[in-house]
């Protein structure tokens, strides 16, 4: 599953670096949570959980159904 997580991370990427933030996958565990860390411009974004959850997790849960959750380390 870390291999089709990783291809839809790097879909969602352009989106960020145009913004001059970008995501990087930690980790996918065995029950569904997807790690990533939040970077550049994304890191302190005040805006950051919104662009998690309602952006890079919703988009994630339409592609790969065993996603249950994102979240940021």
């Amino acid at each position: 599953m870390k291999d089709k997580v990783q291809e839809a991370i790097d879909q969602v990427r352009p989106g960020l670096q145009a913004d001059g933030g970008d995501v990087e996958l930690v980790d996918v565990t065995e029950d569904g949570v997807v790690k990533v860390r939040l970077v550049g411009a994304c890191r302190g974004c005040a805006m950051s959980q919104m662009t998690l959850k309602m952006g890079i997790e919703r988009f994630l849960k339409e592609r790969i159904p065993e996603v249950k959750e994102v979240v940021a380390v």
